[in-house]
């Protein structure tokens, strides 16, 4: 798959076929062998979709838009192979970053909090502005 045809299936929300991709397994296996690599943001992102994912409130349809986020994270090959130094996560954010956008009513401060334990537990001490990317402009 071409950039071109990513960016059309990410603005038509088209990235839900991925779903067939996500496993929960693989899901914590490459977070955790890839975490550190693909950075903060990329994790949190993943993150924040999983526990929504958990959660009972969260509908079918985004159910479905969730896992089909995931499951982009999961492919094997990207359109920007994550090998690539710096660039290689880049469309896995764009895809998490759309999901995220997809459910953000949905993220609770448990949510939050749960992702930045987590995140935390792997990376340390950082700075937890760096988590406020996805809600300046909706708390």
């Amino acid at each position: 798959m071409d950039e071109k045809e990513f960016n059309k299936e990410w603005k038509d929300g088209e990235i839900v076929k991925y779903a067939k991709e996500y496993d929960e397994n693989a899901f914590w296996e490459k977070l955790k062998k890839f975490g550190r690599k693909a950075g903060i943001k990329v994790c949190y992102a993943a993150l924040l979709l999983y526990y929504v994912l958990k959660s009972p409130l969260t509908s079918g349809k985004d159910r479905a838009k969730i896992i089909g986020a995931l499951g982009y994270f999961l492919l094997p090959i990207d359109i920007i192979p994550d090998f690539i130094p710096i660039a290689g996560y880049t469309d896995d954010l764009a895809a998490l970053t759309w999901g995220v956008y997809c459910v953000i009513k949905s993220i609770t401060p448990e949510v939050k909090a749960n992702a930045a334990a987590k995140l935390h537990e792997w990376f340390g001490d950082f700075d937890e502005h760096l988590l406020d990317l996805f809600f300046e402009k909706h708390d």
